[in-house]
C-alpha cells in the first residue's frame, strides 16, 4: 500500500509539469546534496536513483504518466472503506495519545543526535572512523555533563540550602529597604503593600506550612530524578541514533520511489544539516549566555549567581522568548541585592541582547537556518501550543525544514509551468 502510495506522489510531482530532471535543476532554490558528504552506500543509491529519475521524468514529459480519470462504480464500499479509515485513525490517535512520553524521548533523542552529527563527521574528515568519532564524541559529552555535574550540584545544593535559611532574613530586611517604603507610600491609596509583605511572612513563619513545603521539596526531588531518568533515557537513545544514522537515511530513502529518491536525499540532507547545525548553534548561544552572565552577577554581587546562571541557560535554548525571561530572572533577583544591582543587571542584559541579536545569532545561525522573522514567530507559537516547551525548541528548525521543502519542490513546480 505505502509503495502505490509513493508511486502515484512520486508520479504526480513529476507529471504535473512536464518537467525533466535537468530542467528542475536549473531552478535557482534548488540545492544538490554534496556527495562528500555522502557514505560509499547512499553515493551510489543516490548515483542510480538521479539516472533513473531523470530518464523517468522525460519519459513522462514526453508521453505523460499513463494516468486515468476514476470512476465511482460502488459508493457504498467506497464509505465502508472511509468509515474504515476513520475508525483506524481514532485508534491510531489514541495510541500515540498513549505513548507520547516515548515520542518525546525519541523525537527529543533524534534532535541531539543530528546536533551531534556534525562533529561526528568533523572527525571523519580528519580521518577518525565513524565508530570511533561517535565514540569519542559521546565521551566528551559525558565528560562535559559530568564535570558540570560535579562544580556546579554542590554549588547549587550550597545555595538553595543559603536560600532556605536566609528567606525570612531578605524578607525580614526587604520592608527596612528605603526603596521599598518609598514605593509603600506611593501605593498606599490602592493597597498596604507592608501588610501583603508582613502576609507572606506570617505565612511562612507558621509552623503548619511546615508540611505543604515539605510536600513541595519532595514533589521537586521526584521531578529532578525524574527528569535525570528521562535525560539518561534520551542520551541512551540518542547514542543509537548517531551510531546508526546513516542505515536509518538509508532505510528511509529505500521506502522512496526510485524515480524520485535523488530529489529527497537532496532535501534530507538539507534538512538534517540545518537541525544540526541549529542546535549546535543554540546551544552555543545559551552557554555564552549564561557564562557571561554569571561573570556580570559575581561582580555586581547578585545572590546565588550559580543557581541562576544554570537557570538562565536552560531557559536561553528556548527561542524568542528565552532571553527575555532569562532577564527578567535575573533583575527580580538581584533586587534582592539592592535596586542598583537589579538596574545594573538590567542594562547589561539590554546591551547583551542587542549584541546577541545582531552579532552572535546571524554569525552562529546565519548557515543553520535561514527563515523570516515574522515565521519565527509564528513557528515558536504553534510549536510552543502544541507541544510545550519541546516543541518551542523544535519550531524553528521544523519550520526551516518546511520553508526549505516548499522552495525546493512546490515553487519550482510552479515556476515552470
Amino acid at each position: 500500500m505505502f509503495g502505490k502510495i509513493f508511486r502515484t506522489v512520486g508520479a504526480n510531482l513529476n507529471s504535473s509539469s512536464k518537467l525533466t530532471e535537468s530542467e528542475l535543476a536549473e531552478h535557482p532554490d534548488i540545492k544538490r546534496v554534496d556527495m562528500s558528504r555522502l557514505d560509499s552506500d547512499t553515493r551510489e543509491m543516490y548515483r542510480e536513483a538521479r539516472d533513473l529519475s531523470e530518464e523517468h521524468s522525460e519519459l513522462i514529459a514526453k508521453y505523460g504518466d499513463g494516468s486515468s480519470s476514476v470512476k465511482v462504480r460502488n459508493p457504498f464500499k467506497i464509505g465502508l472503506i472511509a468509515a474504515m479509515g476513520v475508525l483506524v485513525t481514532l485508534a491510531a490517535s489514541s495510541l500515540l495519545q498513549q505513548a507520547s512520553s516515548v515520542i518525546v524521548y525519541v523525537v527529543g533523542a533524534l534532535f541531539i543526535a543530528l546536533g551531534l552529527d556534525p562533529l561526528v563527521r568533523r572527525l571523519e574528515r580528519r580521518g577518525v572512523k565513524r565508530g570511533l568519532g561517535v565514540v569519542i564524541v559521546f565521551l566528551g559529552l559525558f565528560a562535559i555533563i559530568g564535570g558540570i555535574f560535579a562544580i556546579v550540584i554542590p554549588v547549587i545544593i550550597k545555595e538553595v540550602s543559603n536560600l532556605v535559611e536566609q528567606a525570612p532574613t531578605y524578607y525580614n530586611n526587604l520592608v527596612r529597604e528605603s526603596w521599598f517604603m518609598n514605593l509603600d507610600r506611593a501605593a498606599s491609596k490602592f493597597f498596604d503593600l507592608e501588610e501583603i509583605v508582613g502576609m507572606g511572612r506570617d505565612y511562612i513563619a507558621n509552623p503548619g506550612n511546615i508540611s505543604s513545603f515539605a510536600n513541595g521539596a519532595l514533589q521537586v526531588g521526584l521531578g529532578i530524578a525524574s527528569a535525570i531518568t528521562a535525560t539518561m533515557i534520551v542520551l541512551i537513545l540518542s547514542l543509537y541514533f548517531l551510531a546508526s544514522m546513516r542505515s536509518i537515511k538509508r532505510g528511509f530513502y529505500s521506502l522512496v520511489p526510485k524515480t524520485s529518491r535523488a530529489r529527497v536525499i537532496d532535501i534530507t540532507e538539507q534538512v538534517s544539516d540545518s537541525v544540526g547545525g541549529y542546535i549546535a548553534g543554540q546551544a552555543t548561544i545559551a552557554f555564552t549566555n549564561a557564562v557571561l552572565g554569571f561573570i556580570m552577577m559575581t561582580i555586581v554581587g547578585v545572590p546565588f549567581a550559580v543557581l541562576v546562571a544554570v537557570g538562565v541557560f536552560f531557559l536561553a535554548l528556548i527561542p524568542l522568548v528565552g532571553a527575555l525571561t532569562a532577564t527578567v530572572l535575573v533583575v527580580i533577583v538581584a533586587f534582592f541585592n539592592s535596586p542598583m544591582t537589579a538596574l545594573i543587571a538590567g542594562v547589561y542584559y539590554l546591551i547583551y541582547m542587542q549584541l546577541e541579536a545582531y552579532v552572535l545569532t546571524p554569525r552562529i545561525m546565519n548557515k543553520a537556518v535561514d527563515i523570516p522573522g515574522a515565521m519565527v514567530v509564528v513557528g515558536v507559537l504553534t510549536g510552543g501550543t502544541l507541544f510545550g516547551v519541546l516543541g518551542a525548541l523544535m519550531a524553528i528548525p521544523v519550520t526551516a525544514s518546511i520553508m526549505m521543502i516548499v522552495k525546493q519542490v512546490w515553487i519550482p513546480i510552479q515556476d515552470k509551468r
